[in-house]
């Protein structure tokens, strides 16, 4: 049985955060994990190679960036319309 739009969006709407939730997540995150978030914010679905080109990172850098971003549900990945060997990265928010 498949979900209804309208229940869809139901629950899309509870899984989004609120803007001070998604603020009181990134407060305590290192200062890479914020830029990689901002990169996010303006550019989006973007591949971690892509991240760090746009954030002039090291790739090491943006790997942890995501990471920490990932264990407080900040971010999520999917893997790439364009080339399925690829993830890409976007915001959960």
């Amino acid at each position: 049985m498949s979900m209804s739009t309208a229940d869809e969006q139901a629950a899309a709407a509870e899984d989004s955060l609120t803007e001070t939730e998604y603020r009181d997540r990134l407060r305590d995150l290192p200062p890479s994990a914020k830029l990689v978030a901002k990169v996010l914010e303006t550019d989006s679905p973007l591949s971690q190679g892509q991240l760090a080109e746009e954030s002039l990172l090291p790739d090491r850098t943006v790997r942890y960036a995501l990471n920490r971003l990932e264990d407080v549900e900040l971010v999520e990945s999917r893997y790439s319309f364009r080339d399925a060997r690829k993830q890409v990265y976007y915001l959960n928010h």
